[in-house]
């Protein structure tokens, strides 16, 4: 690989002449031995990154190159410095001073370059991501719609699980148990435990290979094969099967493995025992932990998950009740009160996380009139007198924080889902802005009734528009109440289907679907035909739930005339193709988000979108859109406001009339790879006040009309790791307030211009760059600069 490298592109040599040219001088003179020493130790320290870097060098682009090219050229440099050092006379204090200075200014350079152990490594690491972009680009999907090996994250404090880990090691560990199943209720912590199971040290020393895989109540055989395969061998493409047959077959190959490889599967919650029989596989090194709500009878052995102790039971609860933080101004109600309640529970932890959150800092009429319905039934006579048990949490949240928690319900089990995607419908729905939107999500999270996962950004959820890498999870059982109070108010239809006809008590029931306000669609491989006869007169928001192939919306939705958000998500591998044949149904839509979808050319939209304010795109391919060059912007979409382009792998340019959208407000360009470059007409958006291009690492500039955005609050250009140079007329952005630089290695210098800044407020940025805009500080009196010490990669797919 090396020799494809072009000549005089090697650090190696360049390194080893200066350390040669450094040992030379110190032996013919005394004024400088001391610096140079230490400019000697740190080339030690640094040739065996220097080894690797040329190693990595040889399969880069020379875009990719351009970072080593200038320290290449400082490490020549330093040669000619050292060299003329040794000529300088003792008895010239002022030259002796001025090489002194430019001795230690170059051993900084190479600490700033290098930021010796850890920084360095983290530098080589997106080196090494750079030479393969394809393999990375598969690593952000695992990384944005999947679990980790090892279960789900355990956020939260763990009671009364300690006991019940050790015996179900114990029966994981006999030798006669092949298939072993976990079983209780809902809610009782058999995920947190199967997963705590996994992350055991005897338990990955027994087995090298730990897989964790979610089933839910409606399994697709398929993608579980999918999914095992991609855990297993993540670094080999991912197979697509035809029929459940061939992912048999699949299976059975994987299986075979486990003999050369003892191997723990975790199938979490399970339902139906053909699923478990599906990976019934003796052979030795093999074993399967089943998670389920009832017995199957596959199972060789069942350990039973009982409720939590008195004990435990009282200190989960007085820890999701009580402040954590001291706070003695909190005066708790009498104890008896709080056993009753507890008591009430039944040793249920989910209930008593949730009924325990939403109990907090409430007075003492609440507390009264939950042990009260408490007190009247068990929770456990039956599913539904445990949901009634669990409504109870929401009575006492503000009603539209209510509706909020009912609409989680019109998402898939198991799955994340994207913050921006509700905060869209609840904007819409609710009448409330995205900070109000924003705030009801954070409620909900406190509330212990959603968890909030954080995948690629530290400021995710603020006022910036940032909310690309937030996303919600939910408990199973909460989703079951969520779906239970939407059904009590029928202003919502969720409607799965799996044949292409529809179960004769829907079709019964279609005159209710007219007062739906939100329609949640879950559609295999083809859309059900007789969906496309209903009318949804009072349809607002509509989610359709895909699985890739191809889709014509219209005969469904030209029957929604007051549609205002419209989210389509595609589950499959690969971008599902959408066509828009008729686009009259969409004349009220207001927010349209896409993802894994292949955007049709946009000259399919032959009428304006008046109303339409945000478009999202994740994960789609948008090559059509950027050569759709005709497309006259703003005439089709007068009212755009915001557009978001997250993960989009093939976007390389964006087509130039996108800049005669001069209102828009919010342009949100993030995780980008191949795009290459802004319009040169970018400037003409005068009324755009964010722009994000976070993590676009093929940026090598931004044009020059950027200093035309005379509104902009927000830029972000963090993680643009190429980027070498800011406009020169920067300092014109008079309104700019906040400035993202993270991990800009490729700029050396800031322009002149910066110091006109005077607004500026915060720039968030890493060591290297924060020591350029130190020296301004001084006169910019507002500013502040932060370097935050967590060095986030996550955006890369790398494991830190």
């Amino acid at each position: 690989m090396a020799s494809q490298l072009p000549v005089g592109l090697y650090l190696g040599p360049a390194t080893q002449e200066l350390q040669r040219v450094i040992l030379d001088v110190k032996n013919e003179t005394h004024c400088f031995k001391g610096y140079l020493g230490r400019l000697q130790a740190t080339l030690e320290s640094i040739t065996p990154r220097i080894n690797e870097i040329d190693r990595l060098n040889a399969q880069l682009t020379n875009q990719q190159r351009q970072d080593i090219e200038r320290l290449k050229v400082e490490l020549e440099k330093g040669q000619k410095l050292v060299k003329k050092s040794a000529s300088v006379p003792c008895w010239s204090c002022f030259t002796m001073c001025r090489y002194l200075k430019k001795i230690n200014k170059l051993e900084k350079k190479l600490l700033r370059f290098f930021q010796i152990d850890v920084p360095v490594d983290i530098w080589l690491d997106n080196k090494q991501i750079l030479v393969d972009l394809k393999d990375m680009i598969s690593k952000f999907d695992a990384l944005s719609l999947k679990s980790d090996h090892s279960g789900p994250q355990i956020k939260d404090k763990v009671f009364g699980l300690e006991v019940p880990l050790m015996e179900l090691k114990m029966q994981l560990f006999r030798e006669d148990v092949m298939v072993l199943g976990l079983c209780a209720p809902g809610g009782c912590g058999k995920t947190t435990l199967a997963t705590m199971l996994c992350r055991d040290s005897d338990v990955k020393g027994r087995f090298k290979n730990i897989c964790f895989l979610s089933i839910s109540s409606s399994p697709n055989f398929k993608a579980i094969v999918q999914r095992l395969s991609e855990q297993m061998f993540p670094s080999d493409p991912v197979p697509q099967f035809l029929s459940d047959e061939e992912a048999d077959m699949k299976l059975g190959n994987l299986l075979v493995l486990s003999e050369q490889k003892p191997m723990l599967l975790v199938l979490d919650d399970v339902w139906e025992d053909s699923v478990v029989q599906k990976f019934i596989f003796r052979t030795g090194g093999y074993k399967v932990l089943v998670t389920s709500r009832t017995q199957c009878q596959t199972f060789d052995c069942k350990y039973s998950l009982k409720m939590l102790s008195d004990a435990d039971a009282m200190a989960l609860f007085r820890y999701s009740a009580f402040p954590q933080n001291g706070d003695v101004n909190y005066e708790e109600p009498e104890r008896d009160l709080q056993n009753k309640i507890v008591r009430g529970c039944g040793g249920l932890p989910l209930a008593l996380k949730v009924i325990g959150s939403s109990l907090r800092q409430e007075p003492i009429e609440v507390w009264q009139n939950t042990e009260k319905m408490l007190s009247g039934c068990s929770i456990f006579e039956s599913q539904s007198d445990l949901l009634r048990c669990l409504a109870s949490s929401l009575d006492y949240l503000n009603k539209k924080v209510q509706e909020c928690f009912v609409d989680l319900g019109s998402f898939p089990e198991d799955e994340r889902i994207p913050a921006s995607s509700l905060i869209d419908i609840w904007v819409e729905l609710y009448d409330i802005d995205e900070v109000d939107a924003y705030i009801n999500l954070l409620e909900l999270s406190t509330r212990n009734l959603v968890n909030l996962i954080e995948i690629n950004s530290g400021d995710a959820g603020q006022v910036d528009g940032n909310l690309n890498g937030l996303f919600v999870t939910q408990h199973d059982l909460l989703r079951d109440l969520a779906i239970y109070r939407s059904r009590q108010k029928g202003t919502r239809l969720i409607m799965e289907g799996r044949e292409d006809s529809l179960p004769k008590r829907r079709r019964e029931q279609e005159h209710q679907f007219q007062n739906a306000r939100l329609v949640s669609i879950y559609t295999g491989e083809t859309f059900i035909s007789n969906w496309c006869n209903m009318h949804f007169s009072k349809a607002e928001v509509l989610i359709l739930n895909l699985s890739e192939t191809k889709y014509t919306l219209s005969p469904l939705m030209e029957e929604i005339e007051k549609l205002k958000v419209l989210i389509v998500r595609n589950y499959g591998r690969y971008c599902a193709q959408l066509s828009l044949t008729t686009p009259g149904y969409l004349s009220n839509i207001r927010r349209v988000r896409l993802e894994k979808v292949l955007i049709p050319t946009l000259n399919e939209i032959t009428m304006p979108l008046k109303n339409l304010r945000k478009i999202s795109l994740f994960m789609c391919e948008v090559g059509h859109v950027s050569r759709s060059y005709d497309f006259n912007f703003p005439d089709k979409l007068p009212n755009l406001v915001e557009i978001n382009i997250d993960y989009c792998k093939d976007l390389v340019e964006l087509p130039e009339g996108l800049c005669d959208l001069v209102y828009l407000k919010k342009l949100s360009i993030t995780n980008c790879h191949e795009l290459l470059a802004l319009p040169q007409g970018i400037g003409c958006m005068t009324d755009l006040e964010v722009l994000r291009l976070n993590a676009c690492t093929g940026l090598l500039e931004l044009p020059n009309s950027v200093q035309n955005l005379k509104k902009l609050r927000f830029l972000d250009i963090s993680d643009c790791l190429n980027i070498e140079r800011l406009p020169v007329g920067m300092g014109e952005l008079s309104h700019l307030e906040k400035l993202g630089m993270k991990q800009c290695w490729g700029l050396s210098e800031l322009p002149s211009s910066v110091m006109n800044l005077v607004d500026l407020k915060e720039v968030i940025c890493d060591d290297e760059t924060a020591d350029l805009w130190e020296p301004l500080q001084w006169h910019l009196s507002k500013l502040k600069i932060t370097v935050p010490r967590d060095i986030n990669l996550a955006w890369l797919g790398v494991d830190l």
